[in-house]
């Protein structure tokens, strides 16, 4: 991995004046052959954002350095965010804000309960979050208010990320993806893909990376694949996204192209959700499993329905004629080695401790 500097900020220096980040990831990620049984040789390639940055792997980081940038010019002493029990994305940010000395409060609704959710609430609090647990969306909300209330009733300048840090901020890390991309096929890492797979939850990186890849001058097309079905983003909704995410980009440096986005650039396949958000289904447990043994590790609820949704497309033979790129969004990061400190189950607080319960029922 090079370095921190990344491809968008080369591309337009003002940016990088107008919009302070935190450098967490090292760029470029890799991008590789995958080879999958039923799949032809060199029609499938992976880009390996699991390997984004040493403290935490994946998406997420790609988002936090302008979030997280913007929260250290202001001075800002707490983060509040929602999501789920097990939200990835609060893991990520509590990790990367404790580097930056900045704490993390994790207001959580409830979802299904897997052992790897468990494991997540246990290293949420190891690595020092305050979580409050808040049952639904509903509850999410007044709950977030009165965190971010006595936030700043205690002088900490509290700022709230939006959940999955989907938002145009933190989007700009995705439309830098994009231009990396770009670099990596110009410089013959792999061949320009037609289709680019990528998981929707609250679709920030499907919207950034649209924007990228366009201002970059790629014609790959980004293929969503929903995997939530709480308040989840219609294609209407990402290309919302993606226009402001640009105007936030033309704003910084006037001299960014204008682009049109709209609906039809955002196809959403539905058909693997299954059951709903953090739900496995069998057909991402089996791409789980095909994907171990090519030497890749993947999970149920994002990484290993994005990669079903390519196998059934394969299997059916409607996959097209490629190249095809699966963007792996997973944390290959072993962060609970690295953890502060052990916490049990019983260390939890009460609330959260119900919704776990309840979930059991």
């Amino acid at each position: 991995m090079a370095g921190t500097d990344l491809p968008l900020l080369r591309a337009f220096p003002a940016i990088e004046r107008a919009l302070p980040r935190i450098p967490f990831i090292r760029v470029p990620t890799p991008v590789e052959p995958l080879a999958l049984g039923g799949i032809a040789p060199g029609t499938l390639f992976v880009k390996r954002d699991d390997r984004s940055c040493p403290l935490y792997g994946g998406n997420k980081p790609r988002k936090l350095e302008f979030l997280l940038g913007r929260a250290r010019a202001r001075g800002c002493r707490t983060l509040v965010t929602t999501g789920g029990l097990g939200t990835n994305h609060g893991l990520a940010m509590t990790i990367l804000a404790r580097s930056a000395g900045i704490s993390s409060v994790l207001v959580l609704v409830d979802q299904p309960v897997t052992p790897g959710v468990r494991e997540t609430l246990r290293l949420h609090l190891a690595y020092g979050a305050t979580q409050i647990a808040a049952r639904n969306v509903g509850g999410a909300a007044l709950q977030t208010l009165r965190a971010l209330a006595v936030s700043a009733l205690h002088g900490e300048r509290p700022q709230l990320v939006p959940t999955g840090g989907s938002c145009a901020l933190g989007n700009v890390g995705c439309v830098s993806a994009g231009f990396e991309l770009a670099e990596q096929i110009r410089a013959g890492e792999c061949p320009e893909p037609e289709t680019i797979y990528v998981a929707v939850g609250t679709g920030g990186s499907a919207a950034g990376l649209a924007v990228g890849l366009r201002l970059a001058g790629l014609r790959s097309r980004v293929q969503g694949v929903l995997v939530l079905d709480i308040l989840p983003p219609s294609p209407a909704r990402l290309a919302r996204a993606a226009r402001a995410t640009l105007r936030l980009l033309r704003r910084a440096d006037p001299s960014i192209p204008e682009l049109k986005f709209d609906a039809s650039d955002f196809p959403l396949v539905r058909d693997q959700l299954g059951a709903g958000y953090g739900v496995p289904t069998p057909a991402a447990t089996e791409a789980v499993a095909a994907a171990a043994a090519a030497g890749l590790r993947l999970e149920t609820t994002y990484t290993g329905k994005t990669l079903a949704c390519i196998r059934a497309l394969a299997a059916r033979g409607a996959l097209g004629k490629g190249p095809v790129l699966f963007w792996d969004t997973y944390n290959a990061i072993d962060v609970a080695a690295a953890a502060p400190r052990s916490v049990s189950e019983a260390d939890l607080p009460r609330g959260i401790r119900r919704a776990i319960a309840r979930a059991a029922h």
